[in-house]
């Protein structure tokens, strides 16, 4: 059996079992928890737009 990621063979007990190789395994995991690539955070987006708040504030007073 291989590993699906990298499709080397999982030669442990412990991987066959998981079906995943240890260090795919960590890969997966750090990607899971991530966005993708160039999508922003809900933080970043809150913070564009109270930058856009102020910006119109001033503007109008």
């Amino acid at each position: 059996m291989n590993c699906p990621v990298c499709n080397r063979p999982l030669k442990s007990k412990k991987s066959l079992s998981k079906g995943i190789g240890p260090v795919c395994e960590i890969k997966v995991k750090k990607l899971e928890n991530s966005p993708p690539e160039g999508q922003i955070t809900i933080d970043e987006l809150l913070d564009k737009q109270s930058v856009k708040d102020e910006i119109y504030a001033k503007d109008v007073a």
